[in-house]
């Protein structure tokens, strides 16, 4: 009969060599690729292990205590003292090593103490194999308060002669979506401080009762609205496009607009969102508009008297393709714009198809203009319709005039019958203008398919993923900057820009500052688009697919934030299993860095097509002259699929990626149909070792990043809800104050939290009820309160809960 001492180790044996098994053939297979061979020894010395503690031999310790010792070299050598990747080389070989030193396991192998019965001895290789494991865990507590990720530094204090570029709002209010048409996100409120932040309290909760999961709803429903302060109120918009007027002091509604969307549960909507409304008020008597040179069409009538209905309005985009006004006081429709208070953006437009365009941005507005762009069904087709720019009167709703990238000289409104240029670049993210200088600065994204551009028109190489200057007056361009040449990888510019004068060598510069996914801040003139930082030309990877080219050099900005290439030691897991997985898949895709060419093989996309920068953007503190940005870092893969005709559906049952969007990256019309996911291991975690989201100042003046700290935790993304500060993804955009705070609620983890923009220190957070990616903003309210507000709703994609929450804090009365 077999003793139980004898059978454990045997026991424990198997279960060695079945994982020495698996080490040896992935590590194979990873060496094949051209990888590391660490995996093949793990799988020889697992093996050999395994078979020695069949044997119940003790030098089983001995080889496991050799294998240890050596995963502690190749660990360092590859990642040094960085705990996240250091633990996911480790985390199983030091668990199974405690097994090893465990008595059940020792007495099984004849290492008992002296003879004496029942004796476990602590000599030759157990103590080696117990020491090592020592010193495993020794080098993981020090790298526990090692960060190799973080910067430090001291941002400049406040300059007390830079001008801030003129505004009509009132430093208590908040009347567009960056709070002014320059798009800063920079409040001039000053009460909170770094002192007394750690002391705001809950104020007002408002609860909207629009969520999502209604019949017909996008994957991509959110919310993720930023609101206006005009007066004491607050205007926002819902997910499903009602309109809310709360007091914003209290949170109690005043009034709600239910747009009455058309066939809803029919459109084909890739998104449903409200980012926010728009806010016009005539100026006083005797103020001339900066853009008065605009066509006779849109020459104001003369000032309504203050009480008069629809003296200034409200805009909102519909997801239904209109734009409708609105009065502020009671939530009408303003009857004389438009038609029936509404304009019809689908008017000329090609290729009519519901849902397939609509804005989910807030429309620019000037004193005499609402200047409108729009989003199209992204990679479904090559007929689309336009992503035309229109200018429309403030008061009538006339269109005054169009700007199309497909047809860019002719910006008169088409005659009658005609339609704009299919399938142009659009303009799906949010505008800035400066009425001072008559332009209106409009980021453009690409014409479908993202992936492969081999039937582009010269006009779409020249506007595709840039920053262009429009006329007020006209529409005509100014001046043009493309942020990425012959796009192929989905670089849209998502971003308002940010609109700053800088004090660069004792003179003041009017500038632009853009960001893009790929992680440039370009600082441009924005009188001319010239950089104000240097920009370079760089070589990148060739070898597009088939009947496409490939531009041989990018655009790099001086200040950027684009991350190094990812290497294979880079690639990270839960466990050294996943990270094997996840350094095969490595191997297996095409990826030379930046800008690697879409292919059949399957490419890494890094910085992925979620951006280091997105809508939700940066914020600029116009008197230090600093931007608080909030870089986020995940690979993406996109795979080119050969279509054969353009009605299979290639990208749908097993083949489609669990985390893309319904129906998305066919591309009916194109050669290729395109696979598109994020870079992920079979437990659903990022292949790349974190951080994967910071925050960071960086000087504008200077051009350099002043301090940058990982940011967030995975208490709402893991398994379990621990709060482990592994930096996470953030999607919404940050703001800051004159008081020296920053705000920023959209990180995956569910808080909002307090930033000191000196120095990036966090000062406080406030859990939140679901995902906040969203935009905060802040007021004063009429008890001569700072207010900061956020919404708090989810998102679709992110899988962020879902929620209906409009939370208001303030300092204690």
């Amino acid at each position: 009969m077999v003793s139980a001492s004898v059978r454990r180790p045997a026991a424990t044996g198997f279960v060695f060599s079945l994982i020495g098994l698996g080490l040896l053939g992935g590590g194979a297979w990873l060496a094949a690729l051209g990888g590391s061979w660490y995996y093949v020894l793990a799988g020889v010395a697992m093996l050999a292990t395994g078979l020695l503690l069949w044997r119940g031999s003790a030098a089983a310790l001995l080889v496991y205590a050799l294998f240890v010792l050596g995963t502690i070299a190749w660990a360092l050598w590859e990642v040094g003292l960085d705990w996240w990747p250091l633990a996911a080389r480790g985390d199983v070989v030091f668990l199974l090593g405690l097994w090893l030193l465990t008595p059940w396991v020792a007495r099984g192998l004849g290492l008992d103490e002296g003879g004496r019965r029942g004796g476990v001895g602590w000599s030759g290789p157990r103590a080696g194999l117990g020491l090592l494991l020592a010193l495993f865990l020794v080098l993981a507590v020090v790298s526990w308060f090692v960060d190799k990720h973080r910067i430090e530094g001291t941002a400049p204090p406040p300059l007390t002669s830079n001008p801030a570029i003129p505004s009509a709002v009132p430093e208590g209010e908040w009347h567009a979506y960056g709070r002014t048409g320059a798009g800063q996100r920079y409040s001039p409120l000053s009460q909170i401080t770094p002192q007394n932040v750690d002391q705001l309290e809950v104020a007002w909760h408002y609860r909207t009762g629009d969520v999502r999961g209604r019949p017909g709803d996008p994957e991509e429903t959110t919310f993720e609205v930023t609101p206006l302060k005009v007066g004491n109120r607050l205007f926002l918009c819902t997910p499903h496009q009602s309109v809310v007027a709360l007091d914003a002091t209290t949170g109690q509604q005043l009034w709600r607009y239910e747009p009455q969307i058309q066939g809803a549960g029919a459109l084909a909507l890739q998104h449903l969102t409200c980012r926010g409304l728009s806010y016009h008020a005539p100026r006083t008597a005797g103020t001339a508009a900066p853009d008065a040179s605009v066509a006779t069409a849109a020459s104001a009538p003369a000032t309504p008297p203050p009480d008069a209905p629809c003296r200034n309005k409200l805009f909102m985009p519909t997801a239904d393709g209109r734009v409708i006004a609105l009065d502020p006081g009671t939530g009408a429709r303003c009857q004389t714009f438009g038609v029936d208070g509404q304009i019809d953006l689908w008017t000329q437009m090609p290729n009519v198809k519901p849902g397939a365009y609509y804005s989910t941005s807030p429309v620019v507005v000037t004193e005499r203009l609402l200047i409108v762009g729009g989003t199209v069904l992204d990679n479904v087709s090559t007929q689309e319709a336009s992503g035309v720019i229109r200018a429309y009167d403030i008061d009538t709703g006339a269109l005054v005039w169009n700007w199309d990238s497909g047809n860019p000289e002719a910006t008169e409104p088409l005659p009658p019958g005609q339609t704009y240029t299919p399938n142009s670049p659009n303009s799906w993210s949010i505008s800035s203008v400066d009425e001072a200088l008559g332009l209106v600065y409009v980021p453009l994204g690409n014409q479908p398919p993202d992936q492969w551009g081999g039937q582009r028109s010269e006009a779409v190489e020249k506007y595709s993923s840039s920053v262009v200057a429009l006329e007020l007056a006209s529409g005509k361009v100014r001046w043009v900057f493309q942020t990425v040449h012959h796009d192929l990888w989905d670089y849209d510019v998502p971003a308002q820009p940010t609109l700053v004068d800088l004090t660069i060598d004792n003179r003041l510069v009017p500038a632009l500052v853009q960001p893009t996914k790929q992680g440039e801040l370009f600082v441009l003139d924005r009188r001319t688009g010239q950089p104000v930082h240097a920009v370079t030309e760089d070589a990148v990877p060739q070898g597009a697919a088939e009947g496409d080219r490939t531009a041989p050099t990018q655009p790099r900005s001086a200040l950027s934030f684009n991350p190094p290439p990812l290497r294979e030691r880079d690639m990270w897991g839960a466990t050294m299993f996943d990270q094997l997985a996840c350094r095969i898949a490595f191997k297996r895709l095409r990826y030379e860095g930046r800008y690697t060419p879409p292919s059949t093989q399957g490419t890494l996309v890094y910085p992925g097509n979620f951006g280091v920068f997105n809508w939700g953007g940066v914020s600029v503190d116009p008197q230090r002259q600093i931007v608080f940005a909030t870089p986020t870092y995940l690979a993406f893969v996109s795979q080119l699929v050969p279509r054969q005709d353009d009605s299979t559906m290639y990208v749908q049952g097993k083949d489609k990626p669990n985390d893309s969007l319904p129906a998305l990256n066919e591309n009916f019309g194109a050669p290729f149909a395109v696979k598109l996911s994020a870079f992920t291991s079979q437990l659903g975690l990022p292949c790349q070792a974190p951080p994967w989201g910071y925050v960071a100042g960086a000087d504008l003046v200077s051009g350099q990043t002043i301090w940058m700290h990982k940011n967030g935790t995975v208490r709402d993304s893991s398994p379990l809800p621990l709060p482990f500060r592994m930096g996470v993804p953030n999607l919404g955009g940050p703001i800051t104050t004159a008081g020296g705070v920053a705000f920023l609620s959209g990180t995956l983890d569910y808080y909002v939290r307090a930033y000191d923009i000196t120095n990036g220190k966090q000062l406080w957070q406030h859990r939140l009820p679901a995902g906040g990616q969203a935009t905060p903003m802040t007021y004063l309210g009429a008890d001569g309160r700072q207010y900061l507000v956020v919404a708090a709703g989810g998102h679709g994609s992110l899988g962020t809960r879902t929620g209906d929450s409009v939370i208001a804090y303030a300092l204690p009365r």
